[in-house]
């Protein structure tokens, strides 16, 4: 098993679930985040000053999938997120060692 952990621009959210959810995948954790890659932020005007935003507002998916539904996955957020321009996210990939439905007390696949 493997969790996905994607960085995406808040506007491409829906997309990307719609995406998902074509797929076949049921499950996602949303998290709204702040942070910054090579772009180091951006500057905007406000009143008549400029002011230096360093923290940009991102979205944070976490996705628990098999072993072999991770490229499906991987390229639905691809290609739901991908805006062409600097800024489009990062994915993550880490393993997973036990999932357990807390309800029924499945574990492994059958849990996710």
């Amino acid at each position: 098993m493997k969790l996905i952990t994607a960085i995406i621009k808040p506007f491409k959210l829906e997309d990307v679930r719609e995406a998902l959810s074509a797929a076949g995948f049921e499950g996602i954790t949303v998290t709204e985040v702040k942070g910054f890659g090579r772009q180091r932020g951006h500057t905007e005007l406000y009143r008549g000053a400029e002011y230096v935003v360093d923290f940009l507002p991102k979205v944070k998916l976490e996705i628990a999938v098999s072993t072999e539904q991770l490229d499906s996955a991987i390229d639905a957020i691809i290609n739901a997120a991908n805006t062409g321009k600097i800024g489009d996210g990062k994915i993550f990939v880490t393993n997973l060692e036990r999932a357990i439905r807390i309800r029924t007390g499945e574990t492994g696949v059958e849990a996710l």
